[in-house]
Protein backbone atom coordinates (compact mmCIF):
# COMPACT_ATOMS: atom_id res chain seq x y z
CA UNK A 1 0.00 0.00 0.00
CA UNK A 2 1.41 3.49 -0.95
CA UNK A 3 -0.81 5.84 0.70
CA UNK A 4 -2.20 5.52 4.08
CA UNK A 5 -4.69 8.15 6.24
CA UNK A 6 -4.68 8.27 9.84
CA UNK A 7 -6.86 9.96 11.50
CA UNK A 8 -8.25 11.07 15.29
CA UNK A 9 -6.18 8.87 18.01
CA UNK A 10 -3.37 11.19 20.53
CA UNK A 11 -0.10 11.24 18.79
CA UNK A 12 2.93 11.37 20.81
CA UNK A 13 4.85 13.99 18.01
CA UNK A 14 8.46 15.58 18.82
CA UNK A 15 7.06 18.27 21.05
CA UNK A 16 3.87 17.59 22.33
CA UNK A 17 0.97 14.75 22.47
CA UNK A 18 -1.77 16.08 19.50
CA UNK A 19 -5.15 14.69 19.81
CA UNK A 20 -7.47 14.87 16.78
CA UNK A 21 -4.63 14.33 14.11
CA UNK A 22 -4.42 13.27 10.76
CA UNK A 23 -1.14 11.71 9.53
CA UNK A 24 -0.78 11.50 5.53
CA UNK A 25 2.08 8.95 4.43
CA UNK A 26 3.08 8.01 0.78
CA UNK A 27 5.39 5.94 -0.46
CA UNK A 28 7.11 4.77 2.97
CA UNK A 29 7.41 8.58 4.40
CA UNK A 30 5.10 10.57 6.46
CA UNK A 31 4.45 13.16 4.04
CA UNK A 32 2.44 15.52 5.98
CA UNK A 33 0.75 15.53 9.62
CA UNK A 34 -1.82 18.29 11.22
CA UNK A 35 -4.75 19.16 13.05
CA UNK A 36 -7.92 16.86 11.53
CA UNK A 37 -9.98 20.06 11.12
CA UNK A 38 -7.28 21.37 9.05
CA UNK A 39 -7.08 18.55 6.69
CA UNK A 40 -6.28 19.43 3.18
CA UNK A 41 -9.21 19.55 0.60
CA UNK A 42 -6.82 17.13 -1.68
CA UNK A 43 -6.82 14.21 1.53
CA UNK A 44 -10.45 13.88 1.87
CA UNK A 45 -11.00 11.30 -0.86
CA UNK A 46 -8.41 9.21 0.68
CA UNK A 47 -9.42 6.35 2.48
CA UNK A 48 -8.67 6.33 5.82
CA UNK A 49 -7.65 4.45 9.13
CA UNK A 50 -9.36 5.25 11.82
CA UNK A 51 -7.63 5.26 15.41
CA UNK A 52 -9.58 5.75 18.60
CA UNK A 53 -9.53 8.57 20.20
CA UNK A 54 -8.45 6.36 23.63
CA UNK A 55 -5.98 4.95 21.52
CA UNK A 56 -1.53 5.85 21.65
CA UNK A 57 -0.12 6.75 18.05
CA UNK A 58 3.63 6.54 18.89
CA UNK A 59 7.03 6.59 16.79
CA UNK A 60 7.70 2.56 16.03
CA UNK A 61 10.19 1.44 18.80
CA UNK A 62 13.79 0.59 17.91
CA UNK A 63 15.41 -2.46 19.92
CA UNK A 64 19.69 -1.60 19.64
CA UNK A 65 19.82 -5.17 21.93
CA UNK A 66 17.93 -8.27 20.33
CA UNK A 67 19.33 -11.84 19.47
CA UNK A 68 15.89 -13.55 18.56
CA UNK A 69 12.14 -14.08 18.49
CA UNK A 70 10.11 -16.84 17.48
CA UNK A 71 12.25 -19.52 17.32
CA UNK A 72 14.69 -17.68 15.54
CA UNK A 73 18.65 -15.79 16.20
CA UNK A 74 21.05 -14.01 14.66
CA UNK A 75 23.28 -16.62 15.18
CA UNK A 76 21.58 -19.10 13.27
CA UNK A 77 23.01 -16.97 10.26
CA UNK A 78 20.35 -17.90 8.01
CA UNK A 79 18.31 -15.27 5.96
CA UNK A 80 15.19 -17.11 7.14
CA UNK A 81 16.46 -16.51 10.60
CA UNK A 82 16.69 -12.69 10.15
CA UNK A 83 13.42 -12.71 7.94
CA UNK A 84 11.56 -14.59 11.26
CA UNK A 85 13.03 -11.94 13.35
CA UNK A 86 11.63 -9.05 10.97
CA UNK A 87 8.08 -10.47 10.70
CA UNK A 88 7.68 -11.12 14.23
CA UNK A 89 9.02 -8.03 16.08
CA UNK A 90 6.37 -5.56 14.65
CA UNK A 91 3.16 -7.80 16.49
CA UNK A 92 5.11 -5.60 19.88
CA UNK A 93 6.03 -2.51 18.02
CA UNK A 94 9.29 -2.78 17.17
CA UNK A 95 9.76 -1.26 13.62
CA UNK A 96 13.70 -1.70 13.59
CA UNK A 97 16.57 -2.68 15.30
CA UNK A 98 20.04 -4.07 15.57
CA UNK A 99 20.67 -7.80 14.80
CA UNK A 100 22.75 -9.06 17.93
CA UNK A 101 25.93 -12.09 18.24
CA UNK A 102 27.02 -13.59 20.75
CA UNK A 103 30.68 -15.05 21.76
CA UNK A 104 31.01 -17.94 19.69
CA UNK A 105 34.16 -19.51 17.79
CA UNK A 106 35.27 -17.17 15.26
CA UNK A 107 33.45 -18.85 12.13
CA UNK A 108 30.58 -18.92 13.70
CA UNK A 109 30.58 -14.61 14.07
CA UNK A 110 32.02 -14.56 10.49
CA UNK A 111 29.25 -16.46 9.21
CA UNK A 112 26.09 -14.16 11.37
CA UNK A 113 27.92 -11.21 9.73
CA UNK A 114 28.16 -12.69 6.32
CA UNK A 115 24.55 -12.86 6.53
CA UNK A 116 23.55 -9.84 8.36
CA UNK A 117 25.47 -8.03 5.29
CA UNK A 118 23.56 -10.03 2.53
CA UNK A 119 20.19 -9.29 4.10
CA UNK A 120 20.83 -5.78 4.66
CA UNK A 121 21.66 -5.64 0.82
CA UNK A 122 18.97 -8.12 -0.79
CA UNK A 123 15.97 -8.61 2.18
CA UNK A 124 15.68 -5.53 4.07
CA UNK A 125 12.12 -4.44 2.61
CA UNK A 126 8.91 -2.35 3.54
CA UNK A 127 6.35 -4.20 5.45
CA UNK A 128 8.72 -5.89 8.34
CA UNK A 129 11.21 -4.86 10.95
CA UNK A 130 14.34 -3.01 9.52
CA UNK A 131 17.38 -4.30 10.31
CA UNK A 132 19.67 -1.14 10.67
CA UNK A 133 23.08 -3.02 11.21
CA UNK A 134 24.65 -5.44 13.79
CA UNK A 135 25.32 -5.46 17.69
CA UNK A 136 28.46 -7.08 18.33
CA UNK A 137 28.01 -8.52 21.66
CA UNK A 138 31.34 -10.35 22.73
CA UNK A 139 33.29 -12.03 22.81
CA UNK A 140 35.14 -9.08 23.92
CA UNK A 141 34.66 -9.09 27.24
CA UNK A 142 35.77 -10.20 30.43
CA UNK A 143 35.34 -13.95 31.56
CA UNK A 144 34.33 -12.57 35.17
CA UNK A 145 31.48 -10.97 34.36
CA UNK A 146 30.33 -13.24 30.96
CA UNK A 147 27.05 -13.72 32.57
CA UNK A 148 25.38 -16.38 29.35
CA UNK A 149 28.12 -15.56 27.42
CA UNK A 150 30.16 -18.48 26.91
CA UNK A 151 33.12 -18.46 28.21
CA UNK A 152 35.39 -20.63 26.34
CA UNK A 153 35.25 -18.05 23.20
CA UNK A 154 35.59 -14.82 25.10
CA UNK A 155 39.19 -13.13 23.58
CA UNK A 156 40.85 -9.92 24.76
CA UNK A 157 40.21 -6.88 22.71
CA UNK A 158 41.67 -7.20 19.09
CA UNK A 159 41.50 -4.72 17.00
CA UNK A 160 42.97 -6.42 13.38
CA UNK A 161 40.40 -8.73 13.93
CA UNK A 162 37.48 -6.40 14.26
CA UNK A 163 38.64 -4.89 11.04
CA UNK A 164 38.32 -8.22 9.44
CA UNK A 165 35.12 -8.73 10.95
CA UNK A 166 33.66 -5.32 9.73
CA UNK A 167 34.94 -5.54 6.65
CA UNK A 168 33.40 -9.36 6.62
CA UNK A 169 30.29 -7.06 7.63
CA UNK A 170 30.27 -4.98 4.89
CA UNK A 171 30.65 -2.33 7.64
CA UNK A 172 27.16 -2.92 9.07
CA UNK A 173 28.41 -3.42 12.82
CA UNK A 174 27.13 -0.19 14.31
CA UNK A 175 27.26 -0.72 18.10
CA UNK A 176 30.36 -3.33 19.77
CA UNK A 177 29.93 -4.49 23.69
CA UNK A 178 33.44 -4.15 25.44
CA UNK A 179 34.66 -4.69 28.76
CA UNK A 180 37.38 -1.83 28.27
CA UNK A 181 39.83 -3.28 31.37
CA UNK A 182 41.28 -5.88 29.68
CA UNK A 183 44.29 -5.31 27.51
CA UNK A 184 44.36 -3.09 24.52
CA UNK A 185 40.39 -2.61 25.86
CA UNK A 186 41.10 1.37 25.87
CA UNK A 187 42.65 1.33 22.67
CA UNK A 188 40.09 -0.41 21.79
CA UNK A 189 37.21 1.67 22.41
CA UNK A 190 39.17 4.59 20.83
CA UNK A 191 39.71 2.74 17.56
CA UNK A 192 35.60 1.88 17.82
CA UNK A 193 35.09 5.73 18.17
CA UNK A 194 37.22 7.01 15.44
CA UNK A 195 35.50 4.58 12.61
CA UNK A 196 32.15 5.95 13.88
CA UNK A 197 31.02 2.65 15.42
CA UNK A 198 29.58 2.66 19.25
CA UNK A 199 32.01 1.54 21.96
CA UNK A 200 29.55 -0.17 24.69
CA UNK A 201 30.73 -0.79 28.11
CA UNK A 202 29.48 -4.28 29.16
CA UNK A 203 30.11 -7.98 30.44
CA UNK A 204 32.69 -5.61 32.33
CA UNK A 205 34.56 -5.67 35.75
CA UNK A 206 35.94 -2.29 34.77
CA UNK A 207 36.69 0.07 38.14
CA UNK A 208 35.96 3.88 38.10
CA UNK A 209 39.20 4.77 36.84
CA UNK A 210 39.07 2.40 33.86
CA UNK A 211 35.60 3.77 33.13
CA UNK A 212 37.16 7.11 33.17
CA UNK A 213 39.67 6.38 30.53
CA UNK A 214 36.97 4.37 28.46
CA UNK A 215 34.89 7.83 28.48
CA UNK A 216 37.60 9.94 27.51
CA UNK A 217 38.51 7.23 24.84
CA UNK A 218 35.06 7.63 23.52
CA UNK A 219 32.81 5.05 25.11
CA UNK A 220 29.28 6.23 24.46
CA UNK A 221 27.11 3.51 25.92
CA UNK A 222 26.56 0.71 28.87
CA UNK A 223 24.93 -2.80 27.79
CA UNK A 224 22.18 -3.95 29.79
CA UNK A 225 22.69 -1.98 32.94
CA UNK A 226 23.11 -3.57 35.74
CA UNK A 227 23.79 -7.22 34.50
CA UNK A 228 26.82 -8.75 33.62
CA UNK A 229 29.07 -5.87 35.26
CA UNK A 230 31.07 -4.78 38.57
CA UNK A 231 27.92 -3.04 40.74
CA UNK A 232 27.90 -0.43 42.65
CA UNK A 233 29.62 -0.34 46.07
CA UNK A 234 30.27 2.67 48.19
CA UNK A 235 33.90 2.50 47.91
CA UNK A 236 34.39 1.57 44.67
CA UNK A 237 31.24 3.03 42.10
CA UNK A 238 32.56 -0.12 39.61
CA UNK A 239 30.71 -0.15 36.29
CA UNK A 240 27.48 0.25 36.90
CA UNK A 241 27.51 3.52 39.46
CA UNK A 242 29.96 5.12 36.76
CA UNK A 243 27.24 4.48 34.52
CA UNK A 244 25.13 6.37 36.52
CA UNK A 245 27.59 9.34 37.22
CA UNK A 246 28.38 10.19 33.00
CA UNK A 247 26.37 12.17 31.37
CA UNK A 248 28.46 11.26 28.35
CA UNK A 249 27.19 7.00 28.68
CA UNK A 250 23.96 6.08 27.41
CA UNK A 251 22.80 3.22 29.23
CA UNK A 252 20.54 0.41 27.94
CA UNK A 253 18.01 -1.21 30.50
CA UNK A 254 16.27 -4.53 30.37
CA UNK A 255 12.72 -3.65 32.00
CA UNK A 256 11.24 -6.73 32.34
CA UNK A 257 10.99 -6.64 36.12
CA UNK A 258 13.55 -9.77 36.42
CA UNK A 259 16.88 -8.51 35.42
CA UNK A 260 16.26 -4.90 36.91
CA UNK A 261 13.67 -4.39 39.66
CA UNK A 262 10.82 -1.98 39.11
CA UNK A 263 12.58 0.15 42.15
CA UNK A 264 15.59 0.18 40.74
CA UNK A 265 14.53 0.79 37.18
CA UNK A 266 12.98 4.66 39.17
CA UNK A 267 16.50 5.08 40.49
CA UNK A 268 17.73 5.07 37.03
CA UNK A 269 15.72 7.01 35.48
CA UNK A 270 16.10 9.68 38.38
CA UNK A 271 19.75 9.55 38.33
CA UNK A 272 20.68 9.39 33.76
CA UNK A 273 16.83 11.31 33.03
CA UNK A 274 14.74 9.78 30.43
CA UNK A 275 17.49 11.27 28.15
CA UNK A 276 20.04 8.78 28.90
CA UNK A 277 18.39 5.67 28.79
CA UNK A 278 17.44 2.87 25.92
CA UNK A 279 14.78 0.21 26.32
CA UNK A 280 15.72 -2.82 24.96
CA UNK A 281 14.81 -6.31 25.55
CA UNK A 282 18.09 -8.52 24.91
CA UNK A 283 15.52 -11.15 23.47
CA UNK A 284 16.16 -14.96 22.73
CA UNK A 285 14.70 -17.03 20.34
CA UNK A 286 11.92 -18.38 22.82
CA UNK A 287 10.69 -15.18 22.23
CA UNK A 288 6.95 -15.80 21.32
CA UNK A 289 7.16 -19.64 21.57
CA UNK A 290 6.04 -21.76 24.49
CA UNK A 291 7.91 -22.34 27.84
CA UNK A 292 10.64 -25.17 27.04
CA UNK A 293 14.00 -25.47 26.45
CA UNK A 294 16.18 -23.28 23.34
CA UNK A 295 19.48 -22.88 22.44
CA UNK A 296 22.12 -19.51 22.76
CA UNK A 297 25.29 -19.68 21.79
CA UNK A 298 25.34 -22.94 21.62
CA UNK A 299 24.03 -23.53 25.28
CA UNK A 300 21.05 -25.22 26.25
CA UNK A 301 18.31 -22.38 28.01
CA UNK A 302 15.48 -23.21 30.02
CA UNK A 303 12.39 -20.92 29.41
CA UNK A 304 9.60 -20.78 32.33
CA UNK A 305 7.31 -18.16 34.32
CA UNK A 306 8.52 -15.33 31.97
CA UNK A 307 12.22 -16.53 32.65
CA UNK A 308 15.11 -17.43 30.42
CA UNK A 309 18.13 -19.45 32.54
CA UNK A 310 20.77 -21.59 31.76
CA UNK A 311 21.43 -24.44 33.71
CA UNK A 312 23.15 -23.13 36.41
CA UNK A 313 20.57 -20.33 37.03
CA UNK A 314 21.94 -17.67 34.97
CA UNK A 315 19.70 -15.34 33.05
CA UNK A 316 20.41 -15.90 29.38
CA UNK A 317 18.91 -13.16 27.50
CA UNK A 318 14.67 -12.53 28.11
CA UNK A 319 11.84 -13.14 26.42
CA UNK A 320 10.30 -9.61 26.73
CA UNK A 321 8.24 -7.47 24.23
CA UNK A 322 9.16 -3.86 23.61
CA UNK A 323 5.24 -3.13 24.35
CA UNK A 324 5.51 -5.11 27.57
CA UNK A 325 9.11 -3.00 28.63
CA UNK A 326 7.02 0.72 27.77
CA UNK A 327 4.28 -0.60 30.41
CA UNK A 328 6.52 -2.24 33.03
CA UNK A 329 8.57 1.18 33.40
CA UNK A 330 5.64 3.12 33.24
CA UNK A 331 4.45 1.66 36.50
CA UNK A 332 7.53 1.18 37.78
CA UNK A 333 8.28 5.79 37.60
CA UNK A 334 6.16 8.19 37.02
CA UNK A 335 6.70 9.42 33.90
CA UNK A 336 4.70 9.92 30.95
CA UNK A 337 4.44 8.25 27.51
CA UNK A 338 6.72 10.92 25.61
CA UNK A 339 8.98 9.90 28.27
CA UNK A 340 9.37 6.30 27.74
CA UNK A 341 9.07 6.84 23.72
CA UNK A 342 12.02 8.78 24.14
CA UNK A 343 14.00 5.78 25.35
CA UNK A 344 12.38 3.05 23.34
CA UNK A 345 12.62 5.44 20.06
CA UNK A 346 13.93 8.93 19.88
CA UNK A 347 17.21 7.88 21.78
CA UNK A 348 18.39 4.81 20.21
CA UNK A 349 17.35 6.44 16.74
CA UNK A 350 20.04 9.50 18.28
CA UNK A 351 22.40 6.93 19.25
CA UNK A 352 22.61 5.34 15.87
CA UNK A 353 22.42 8.43 13.82
CA UNK A 354 19.24 7.30 11.70
CA UNK A 355 17.17 10.57 13.87
CA UNK A 356 17.40 11.96 10.28
CA UNK A 357 14.93 9.51 9.36
CA UNK A 358 13.40 7.49 12.13
CA UNK A 359 12.76 7.74 16.32
CA UNK A 360 9.88 10.40 15.90
CA UNK A 361 6.83 11.16 14.04
CA UNK A 362 7.64 14.48 11.92
CA UNK A 363 7.14 15.02 8.22
CA UNK A 364 9.89 13.58 6.03
CA UNK A 365 10.66 10.54 8.03
CA UNK A 366 10.30 7.07 7.50
CA UNK A 367 6.21 6.11 8.44
CA UNK A 368 7.61 3.84 10.92
CA UNK A 369 4.72 4.09 13.55
CA UNK A 370 3.02 1.99 15.96
CA UNK A 371 -0.57 1.82 17.39
CA UNK A 372 -1.52 1.18 21.29
CA UNK A 373 -4.24 0.75 23.18
CA UNK A 374 -4.45 2.52 26.18
CA UNK A 375 -3.16 -0.74 28.31
CA UNK A 376 0.04 -0.63 26.00
CA UNK A 377 -1.11 -3.52 24.06
CA UNK A 378 -0.19 -3.31 19.72
CA UNK A 379 -2.94 -2.40 17.97
CA UNK A 380 -1.34 -1.87 14.73
CA UNK A 381 2.38 -1.72 13.34
CA UNK A 382 3.33 0.16 10.19
CA UNK A 383 6.74 -0.53 9.16
CA UNK A 384 8.07 2.21 6.01
CA UNK A 385 4.40 2.87 5.04
CA UNK A 386 3.08 -0.60 5.13
CA UNK A 387 1.13 -2.59 7.70
CA UNK A 388 3.31 -5.15 9.04
CA UNK A 389 0.71 -5.92 11.71
CA UNK A 390 -2.51 -5.36 13.17
CA UNK A 391 -4.15 -7.08 15.62
CA UNK A 392 -6.83 -10.00 15.04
Amino acid sequence: MSLLLLVHGKAVLENEVAESIYIYIEHGKIKELGPLDALPFHLKDIESIEISEEQHVVPGFIDVHIHGAAGADTMDATIEALETMAKALPAEGTTSFLATTITQKHENIENALKNAAHYLKEHNDCGKSEILGVHLEGPFINTKRAGAQPKEYIIDPDIELFKHWQQLAEGCIKLVTVAPELENGTNFVAYLHENDVIASIGHSDAIYEEMEMAVKAGAKQVTHLFNGMRGIHHREPGVAGSALLFKELMVELIADRIHVRPEVMKLVINAKGTEGMILITDAMRAKCLKNGVYDLGGQDVSVAEGKALLADGTLAGSILKMNDSIRNILEAAEISLSDAVQMASVNPAKQLKVYDKKGSISAGKDADITILSKEYQVEMTICRGEIAYKKG
